[in-house]
């Protein structure tokens, strides 16, 4: 009789255990996890919550260039040779973080292949995120950047959802996430208010899924 066939690996609950070079970390909101020029020395799997990923120019610009959430994986260019951090990665909400030395990490892409399926198609979906990103800022007016971001953090658009409530984050944050001022946001998310498409309630924010109109728009 042949070998038994290896039950599947329950990889989120995999990941999030801690275990020999992975440490699990619980973050509060706006905590700094990593900074611009820091050693690269591990991967980091965000189990929950979300983070951003924000760079600073010589001339002291800061930009945030992505939000990451729930699944994502970060920090993994010291695997390619990359010696310092490029970004530095903040908390927008309370997140669990789980920190994977080179060691663990090197062992598990080669010993578990399911392991190392997942983090090849949550690495290309990342870059695609980002590519889409470009090409948005590109061509793409500020109220329709900040209607995609809305509702990128609110998950709308990928499933049947009609609402979700996001994390409060700063009409600042918004504008270095789309490239604008902090006034062209307010008065975005004013119309936007008006037009019924969020909601404030609390401090939290609803979005709801019509904002999607403001993206057919010609």
């Amino acid at each position: 009789m042949g070998a038994e066939a290896k039950p599947p690996v329950d990889l989120p609950s995999f990941l999030a255990r801690v275990g020999a070079g992975r440490t699990r970390s619980e973050l509060c909101r706006r905590q700094i996890l990593l900074s611009q020029g820091d050693p690269a020395d591990a991967v980091f799997y965000l189990a929950q919550g979300k983070i951003e990923l924000k760079v600073l120019s010589p001339q002291g610009k800061e930009a945030i260039v992505a939000i990451l959430g729930g699944g994502d994986f970060f920090g993994e260019g010291y695997l390619v040779g990359q010696p310092l951090r490029v970004a530095t990665a903040a908390a927008v909400t309370e997140c669990t973080v789980v920190r994977i030395e080179r060691s663990a990490m090197v062992a598990m892409l080669r010993d578990e292949p399911d392991f190392a399926a997942l983090f090849l198609s949550r690495l290309l979906s990342r870059n695609i995120r980002l590519e889409e990103d470009l090409v948005d800022h590109l061509f793409n007016s500020s109220e329709k950047r900040l209607a995609r971001v809305l509702l990128r953090l609110a998950g709308l658009g990928e499933d049947e959802k009609r609402e979700a409530v996001i994390a409060k984050i700063s009409q600042e944050s918004l504008a270095e996430m789309i490239g604008t001022t902090r006034s062209r946001v307010s008065f975005f998310m004013n119309k936007f208010r008006k037009l019924g498409f969020v909601a404030y309630n609390r401090g939290a924010l609803s979005v709801y899924s019509s904002l999607l109109t403001v993206l057919l728009q010609d």
